[in-house]
C-alpha cells in the first residue's frame, strides 16, 4: 500500500497553480505549503502526493483512481484548462480491460498524468 509519493517540479507556483486546478475535480487540495521547497496535495487532511523542487531524472507515470467516468472527464478538462498537454483525452481503453475508462495529460514538467475508472459504465 502506498502511503504518499514526491514528485521533483522545477517551478515550483507553476506546479501548484496546475495541481491545485488539476487535482480539484478529484477532490484533492493544496493541504500544506512549504514555499518553494514543497506542496502537499490530499483529500480529508491527508496529503499523499507531494512536489518537492528540484532536478528530477526523467518523467513519471502517476495514475490517481475514481470511481465515476464524470470525474476522469473533468480532471481532463480542469487540467488542460490549466495549461496541461494532451496525451490522451477521456476514453475507453479495452487493450488494458473491458471497463478501464482513462484520461491522460502531461504536467508543466512533462510527467504523466492518468485519472482511470476502473467500473462498468
Amino acid at each position: 500500500m502506498i502511503d504518499h509519493i514526491g514528485i521533483k517540479v522545477s517551478d515550483m507556483s507553476r506546479s501548484r497553480a496546475f495541481y491545485t486546478a488539476a487535482l480539484a475535480p478529484l477532490g484533492y487540495s493544496l493541504l500544506m505549503d512549504h514555499g518553494i521547497s514543497g506542496a502537499g496535495f490530499g483529500q480529508a487532511m491527508k496529503p499523499d502526493f507531494w512536489l518537492q523542487s528540484g532536478t528530477r531524472s526523467g518523467p513519471i507515470h502517476l495514475a490517481f483512481a475514481s470511481e465515476d467516468r464524470a470525474v476522469v472527464d473533468a480532471f481532463y478538462h480542469a487540467a488542460m484548462a490549466a495549461g496541461a498537454t494532451d496525451n490522451g483525452a477521456p476514453n475507453p481503453r479495452p487493450e488494458y480491460h473491458p471497463n478501464y475508462y482513462g484520461a491522460f495529460v502531461l504536467d508543466p514538467d512533462g510527467n504523466n498524468l492518468e485519472v482511470v475508472c476502473h467500473s462498468a459504465p
